[in-house]
């Protein structure tokens, strides 16, 4: 089972990036690990998978979890009240996929009209840019509730088992419909939209790859059954994203709920053979 232990880093490591940036991703030092091996968890917020180290603490986490072929880990009881870890440590003695999911309490912010109308139309909320206008808000700031989940997949013990299909119940979720992690570069990958257990349409979902300096997204859009599809060209992490966004009924100081996924995952080159 997962170990978690704080590093001796101190909290001046820990970034002070702005909670309304646009993707929010886990990352692992190794996708892949050995049995027994640690690797170190992190979170990251930031745009165009550039992201800065985010703490985590139980006043943003809501919930961590580590989910395998044993069952569900609950990491929530080990995450400090009063101060942050910059990353989580894990180990995994059995073979095949554990799935980490993280998500968070719901936080606010306030953008400019400008900003928020800019950022909608980034995410692919253009219908929210028509209720806007349609109600003559359209230059009012944006006044925006979120909450962010996010899941990685990791193969330990150089295996994959089904546990990458499962569905771990978050209110935004992406899901794939085949193993990523038996799939290669330049392979079709293909996955699932979720809003409260149900199929979301119309949603933009962004693939995004960096290495050496340059950075790729590919986007697609969900179909009537939440499907989207990707041929992802390259090998090492690629990182999934998407928003959704509803008008706010229970709070007079939020005009907007707004739910972000991302998931995050390790393609494998091709090997081939002369």
């Amino acid at each position: 089972m997962p170990v978690l232990r704080s590093f001796l880093s101190v909290l001046a490591l820990l970034s002070c990036a702005p909670t309304w940036s646009h993707e929010f991703w886990l990352q692992s030092t190794s996708y892949s690990p050995r049995l027994q091996a640690e690797v170190d968890l992190s979170v990251h917020v930031g745009e165009y998978y550039v992201g800065e180290l985010v703490g985590v603490t139980a006043t943003h986490a809501a919930s961590v979890r580590v989910l395998s072929s044993t069952g569900t880990q609950d990491l929530a009881s080990r995450i400090p009240t009063g101060s942050m870890l910059p990353s989580l440590r894990l180990s995994f003695a059995k073979s095949g996929t554990h799935m980490v999911t993280y998500d968070s309490h719901p936080s606010q912010v306030v953008l400019s009209a400008d900003k928020f109308h800019a950022y909608l139309h980034d995410e692919g909320l253009d219908a929210v840019i028509r209720q806007r206008e349609a109600a003559g808000t359209a230059a009012s700031a944006g006044r925006e509730r979120f909450r962010r989940n996010a899941k990685i997949l990791l193969r330990a013990g150089d295996r994959s088992d089904s546990v990458s299909l499962a569905a771990a119940g978050q209110r935004l979720e992406i899901l794939a419909l085949a193993d990523p992690l038996i799939g290669f570069a330049g392979d079709r990958f293909r996955f699932q939209l979720r809003f409260e257990g149900k199929a979301l349409a119309g949603a933009l979902v962004k693939a995004w790859h960096k290495k050496d300096g340059q950075t790729t997204v590919i986007r697609s859009t969900s179909d009537a059954l939440g499907h989207v599809t990707f041929d992802l060209p390259f090998a090492g992490p690629w990182l999934l994203n998407t928003v959704h966004m509803l008008r706010t009924t229970d709070a007079p100081d939020v005009d907007w709920d707004s739910f972000w996924s991302s998931l995050t995952f390790e393609v494998k080159a091709r090997v081939t053979t002369r």
